[in-house]
């Protein structure tokens, strides 16, 4: 979100070690801590964290500097994306985490004044959270058009009523952006939703649970909500934009938000590329032999490696090409990035695992926490297969029309 003044290039390299020696030195000793929970336990540790990278100026480096930030542009913050994804708590101490970056962009360029005002400037600065409610269980997340949760127009105010879950972090946030439907006889499907904002204190949203993910039980900010919205009204002042344009809405906030998250991934990839490959150098077979002479094993350091490089070089591409042309001229890079990445993520993950034998698969280290929370990465933001069938779609159209 950089706008009048920006990072100078030729200073991005220093600020990058200051991030890397920031997130080993801190973060890197109690991530294993904070993720085994509670997380509220841990938030006096996560605050003075936050309060240290505000004072070292590395605090919300995607917000220009008229707004505090860093004045960072998407490939620069895609550089300090990536080392931020090595740790858990990463993005969180940073102040650019899901879906509050997300939501901070979608205010920016499209929330009202006094949007900005109540809800936008409190998220930048890091006093609140917040979440995006928009997949349902009752219809399939790859088709979004699809949706049950209604706004309907009663006079100054919208009453929403509906069923979302895998609203992110819903949990102690202080707002949400529902999506819900507002145009039903809208002629395109794409023109039927709008978003809201609906703060979480208000007596029509219903948190029921957090779902626990492959048998972890979620709690606070590490969970996925379901949520309910009960009759809930909120004034017509709380629209994004205009009426119809929820589906639009959500393809600006989806471009660069698939920058982020590939980038994310990345740092994880790095970071469990580490853990093997440290591993298989300690880890004794026979005769006193470490694992790491063995040829499967240097097949998969190998194959992580290059396909590592081939991720971060395919996304930092696609960032550059979105910053320059725009999401529309790079929808094909998008769909290419994401399942592309997810992909690797999950061999990289489970090549370590295997690699930590017994160890792998308990809560001893970061990977097993890892493999659960990011084994939705092929699913979320649409699921691999529908990428994949996008783009093949698109490519066989230039062909047709030659």
């Amino acid at each position: 979100m950089a706008s009048i003044a920006s990072f100078p290039q030729e200073n991005l390299q220093d600020l990058l070690l200051k991030y890397r020696t920031f997130v080993e030195e801190e973060l890197f000793p109690i991530d294993l801590k904070i993720v085994s929970g509670p997380f509220k336990k841990h938030l006096p540790d996560l605050q003075a964290l936050r309060e240290k990278a505000k004072k070292e100026g590395l605090f919300a480096p995607h917000l220009s500097i008229e707004e505090d930030g860093l004045g960072l542009d998407l490939v620069q913050f895609a550089q300090v994306s990536e080392i931020l994804g090595q740790s858990p708590m990463g993005h969180y101490v940073f102040n650019c985490n899901a879906p509050d970056i997300g939501n901070m962009e979608l205010l920016h360029l499209f929330g009202s004044d006094d949007q900005k005002e109540k809800w936008l400037k409190p998220l930048q600065k890091g006093e609140i959270r917040s979440c995006f409610a928009m997949t349902e269980p009752e219809f399939a997340g790859s088709n979004p058009v699809n949706m049950g949760t209604t706004a309907v127009k009663n006079g100054e105010n919208y009453v929403i009523n509906g069923h979302k879950w895998f609203t992110t972090a819903a949990d102690g946030a202080a707002f949400t952006i529902v999506m819900a439907v507002t145009n039903p006889e809208a002629e395109s499907p794409y023109q039927k939703a709008s978003m809201l904002i609906v703060p979480l204190d208000n007596p029509g949203f219903k948190l029921i649970r957090n779902i626990p993910i492959m048998g972890e039980a979620g709690e606070d900010y590490l969970s996925h909500a379901e949520v309910k919205f009960e009759n809930c009204i909120v004034p017509a002042t709380n629209l994004i934009g205009q009426e119809g344009q929820g589906f639009a809405l959500a393809q600006e906030r989806l471009g660069p938000g698939r920058i982020h998250h590939c980038m994310r991934w990345i740092g994880i990839c790095e970071r469990v590329f580490d853990m093997m490959c440290k591993r298989a150098l300690r880890r004794e077979l026979d005769f006193g032999k470490p694992l790491a002479e063995k040829q499967t094993i240097q097949n998969w350091i190998a194959e992580s490696r290059a396909e590592i490089k081939a991720s971060r070089l395919m996304v930092m591409d696609t960032a550059q090409k979105m910053q320059e042309f725009g999401a529309k001229a790079v929808r094909e890079d998008i769909s290419t990035i994401k399942f592309f990445v997810a992909d690797v993520l999950m061999k990289v993950i489970d090549r370590a695992i295997q690699v930590h034998g017994a160890l792998g698969i308990t809560d001893d280290t970061l990977l097993s926490f890892w493999y659960r929370h990011e084994r939705g990465a092929r699913i979320y933001d649409g699921p691999d297969e529908v990428h994949k069938s996008a783009l093949a779609r698109s490519i066989l159209k230039a062909y047709q029309k030659k």
